[in-house]
């Protein structure tokens, strides 16, 4: 009888050849981390994470405290680390240079950018930002050594299609960004071993938008324009969410 299973068993590999060469199925990306940049926190992830959820992914938000990169790369793993499959990693603004870093982390299948750096190994936020400056010029130092966006000016720099008790409350709010972050340089850029996509704020005036274009092309990622504010995130979440959504299913 063993005989007998094992000439199937060989007649099946010779008519099928396929099967003998078959591996299991990438699982489908069902899980979004999500990390803000400089001065917001995760609360403004709230639209995305919302409209995410509805389509069936699970969501998870890193809250990094934003004084050095070295620590918020640690906080991005620390949620990574938790996650219970592949995951596609989301960096707003400087977040895209956290994203950059913890990239790496295994869970990570894919990355998306939006309005975000997009550094290259050796690069820092700083040479990037004088390639091509932003309009706004309303970032000022604290006393200790760390940078907020003047209040007053907050609703026209960052977040002009947001209603205006939305970008007032983000001013007050505001999580202060270590300066020296500025000048760190990256070690190890994830999209350079993984699939990444990157969203253009068109009306950005935080991050020049023709230097977005410039690093998405650089880093080559696949590249969404949307009309919006540096808070695109939060003004145009189906937008976002349906390129976070593109990366997930990408990356079966």
């Amino acid at each position: 009888m063993k005989n007998i299973h094992a000439l199937l068993g060989a007649a099946a590999l010779i008519a099928f050849p396929g099967l003998a060469a078959a591996a299991p199925a990438t699982p489908a990306v069902h899980n979004v981390v999500l990390v803000h940049g400089a001065f917001a926190d995760g609360s403004g992830w709230q639209p995305v994470a919302e409209i995410l959820e509805k389509d069936g992914y699970t969501v998870s938000i890193v809250q990094e405290p934003e004084t050095s990169l070295a620590d918020d790369v640690t906080a991005t793993n620390r949620i990574l680390d938790r996650v219970q499959g592949r995951a596609v990693l989301v960096g707003h603004s400087y977040g895209g240079a956290i994203i950059t870093e913890a990239g790496n982390n295994p869970h990570v299948a894919s990355l998306v950018y939006v309005a975000g750096f997009v550094p290259d190994e050796g690069d820092t936020i700083l040479s990037q930002i004088q390639k091509n400056p932003p309009a706004a010029t309303s970032i000022a130092p604290t006393s200790d050594g760390y940078l907020l966006v003047d209040p007053v000016r907050f609703a026209a720099d960052f977040a002009a299609d947001l209603p205006p008790a939305q970008s007032c409350f983000m001013a007050i709010s505001q999580v202060p960004w270590n300066k020296a972050i500025l000048s760190t340089p990256i070690s190890a850029p994830a999209w350079k071993s993984k699939p990444a996509y990157g969203i253009v704020a068109q009306q950005d005036r935080m991050i020049n938008p023709d230097l977005e274009r410039a690093m998405y092309r650089h880093a080559g990622v696949s590249v969404t324009e949307i009309k919006g504010s540096h808070a695109v995130f939060i003004s145009q979440p189906r937008a976002v969410a349906d390129v976070i959504e593109q990366a997930a299913r990408a990356s079966r």
